[in-house]
């Protein structure tokens, strides 16, 4: 090999190995970058050097062919990094799962605890001490029937949240009590003589029953903090969204000692779980309780709310397939017109199919639709492979008529690897019996354009029985390898299935253990002191009704206080819904907006790591969970460098960062084709 040759070959070998760590090492859209500034530079060398304008060409073509060769291997190495990293954090994590799940019951339950019992004796403490101090009997009379109703009340709801597992709500996180509606929100306004006003009329029941919620739990805190302060409450409806803003003047504390600490934190998460946003703090002398819950879109032409549109789908791609495991497959595109027509313009002379542009068009056409329907090579391996086998059919039609040099025969033996990738896809991604077609329709057209070649002597259809025949050896070889891959892949999905099955069994026994605990022993002491306060209200003692009351606010306090404090130092276990508990410890807010389902492991992970680096003290993520993928939407990180590894760890997975019109921070983690293996 001249030294001249050697020094370009050891040349183009180095800047292929810097392609490759580039791919691997940084961003799909840094690496590209590279890439075409590499494709660029050989094409100006060679026109530089004085290339003939065709050697130019085939340079770029060539250049441009190893480039994406060097960037879909390089990527493919990152995102199998980043998918043996995620799985490797999941079986570590994985063993926290069903305690966490029992903390998150542990946790819902705290919550509607204090939703049933302590806004129940509050009230009753409230009025009973009231009446204590006017010493007026009718007054008296009205906070005893006060106290035998809301006691019995409390009962029925422990009862009901037992009896249901642990929850005193319907699937839908609707109220049992009927009255948990805007015509109940109106009756507790009328009730602590509050000003209610309202723009809202047809709200969905479990929205109502949370607006219902948020309005109960400000005024039991104003019942507690602040007796004697001008109320107001205010129901919004715009266009997909019920403002819920509850509001006092200030006053006096009737009773110390009356709150959990644990009412409005619980209903933040509750509100932020239903994807709305619950606020409060003082405001002049008093305090406000604000609440933002979303709404669902009218259909078209549905009354109500008015005409009301879906939001606009964010932006940025939904599925970045260039930077996704299909990268591959649009690589093997760009190779395939690199061999096909790149090859042919390195010659010293012009190639015969390149003199005149009637000659090029047909090869040109020709090739592009061979090599075009390998981008849909793991997508739909059948349509591409009838695509392939059509462009060579119709090369081969041409070659009849003359139009085309070389012939197909040629083309069809330095290219086949096309069709041969096809059959290994179609064993790896079609049914059996579909897939069987394929090694019998590369051998049948492969030996076809085999047989048209000029140097075939006697009978051509027997040349192309037995070329096919020859062809059909290495096409079922590639098939059952395609096919070996495919069952290895169900074999680790089935693993996988059997892993999460056993993760649910154990994460659903520990939720029922962590119910019966509750219910057995911590449920019934709210529930006794209930029925104390009621059998002393039934007596005429006011005296012991107040007694009772203050008794099981206490040990409802202390109930919540150990309930919260058990929580340990286990780390929250990778996944979507672990991003919950990861956001307590930061002091941050969550809202989970669509439905709730299992995401492929290796997004959960990374859903979960860019939580960590997005999530800080005050800030509310979004976690938006669709059929394609899961979102993730914060305000931008602070610190040096965060953004840019929020950036680096969604793109190892094939996701986007994008910035919002109000700057916040949007990233995307497609699902499509992820952990593909093939």
């Amino acid at each position: 090999m001249p030294l001249g040759t050697a020094g370009a070959v050891a040349a183009s070998a180095a800047v292929l190995l810097a392609l490759y760590a580039l791919a691997l090492r940084r961003t799909a859209g840094l690496a590209a970058a590279g890439s075409a500034l590499a494709v660029l530079a050989a094409t100006a060398t060679g026109a530089v050097v004085g290339l003939r304008p065709w050697n130019v060409a085939g340079t770029a073509l060539v250049a441009a062919g190893a480039a994406a060769v060097a960037w879909v291997l390089g990527r493919s190495r990152r995102r199998r990094r980043a998918e043996r990293s995620a799985l490797a954090a999941y079986r570590t994590g994985a063993a926290a799962i069903p305690r966490f799940a029992a903390l998150a019951e542990r946790d819902r339950l705290a919550v509607e605890l204090h939703d049933v019992a302590a806004h129940r004796l509050t009230a009753i403490v409230v009025s009973a001490a009231a009446a204590q101090r006017l010493a007026d009997p009718e007054c008296t009379a009205a906070a005893l029937r006060h106290a035998a109703t809301a006691a019995r009340r409390a009962m029925t709801e422990l009862d009901l949240l037992t009896d249901r597992g642990g929850s005193g709500s319907g699937d839908d996180g609707s109220d049992p009590d009927s009255a948990a509606t805007l015509a109940g929100i109106g009756a507790l306004a009328a009730e602590s003589g509050a000003r209610y006003r309202t723009t809202a009329t047809a709200v969905p029941a479990p929205t109502a029953a949370l607006a219902h919620r948020v309005v109960r739990e400000a005024l039991t805190n104003t019942a507690r903090y602040a007796r004697g302060s001008a109320i107001r409450i205010a129901v919004d409806a715009a266009p997909e969204l019920l403002t819920v803003t509850v509001s006092d003047s200030g006053g006096s504390t009737p009773e110390p000692h009356l709150g959990t600490g644990h009412g409005l934190p619980g209903l933040r998460t509750t509100v932020a779980a239903a994807g709305g946003i619950l606020s409060y703090g003082p405001t002049g002398s008093g305090w406000t309780v604000r609440a933002e819950l979303p709404l669902p879109p009218d259909p078209p032409g549905a009354s109500g709310r008015g005409p009301l549109r879906r939001p606009p789908a964010p932006p940025g791609p939904r599925r970045p397939l260039w930077r996704g495991p299909t990268a591959l497959d649009w690589a093997l595109v760009v190779l395939a017109v690199a061999l096909s027509l790149g090859a042919s313009l390195l010659s010293d002379d012009v190639p015969d199919s390149f003199r005149g542009v009637l000659p090029s068009v047909p090869v040109v056409v020709l090739s592009g639709l061979h090599a075009v329907p390998l981008g849909w090579r793991s997508r739909a391996p059948g349509v591409g492979l009838a695509a392939v086998l059509s462009a060579l059919l119709l090369w081969w039609g041409c070659d009849r008529a003359g139009w085309t040099s070389p012939p197909v025969s040629d083309i069809f033996l330095v290219y086949w690897w096309v069709e041969l990738t096809f059959v290994y896809s179609a064993g790896a991604y079609l049914a059996v019996r579909r897939g069987l077609v394929a090694p019998v329709a590369v051998a049948a057209t492969g030996g076809l354009a085999l047989a048209s070649a000029g140097g075939i002597t006697g009978s051509r259809a027997a040349a192309w029985a037995a070329l096919t025949g020859l062809l059909a050896v290495p096409s079922f070889a590639l098939w059952r390898l395609g096919l070996a891959t495919a069952r290895r892949r169900e074999r680790r999905g089935a693993a996988a299935a059997r892993g999460r099955a056993l993760l649910e069994r154990d994460s659903d026994a520990a939720v029922r253990d962590q119910r019966r605990r509750i219910a057995a022993g911590l449920l019934h002491t709210a529930r006794r002191h209930a029925a104390n306060v009621a059998a002393a209200a039934d007596a005429g003692r006011l005296d012991a009704v107040l007694r009772e009351a203050r008794e099981g606010l206490g040990a409802l306090r202390e109930l919540l206080g150990g309930l919260r404090d058990r929580d340990g130092a286990t780390a929250p276990p990778p996944t979507v819904a672990g991003i919950a508990a990861l956001a307590t410890r930061y002091g941050a807010t969550v809202r989970y907006r669509g439905p709730h389902r299992a995401v492929p492991v290796v997004v959960g992970v990374a859903a979960y790591r860019i939580a960590a680096l997005l999530l800080a003290e005050g800030v509310t993520l979004t976690v938006l969970r669709l059929d394609a993928g899961v979102e993730l939407t914060a305000p931008p990180p602070a610190g040096p460098g965060a953004l840019r590894h929020v950036r680096a760890a969604a793109d190892a997975v094939g996701g986007t960062l994008t910035r919002t019109d109000d700057d916040a921070v949007r990233v995307w983690l497609p699902e499509v084709f992820l952990s593909r293996s093939g």
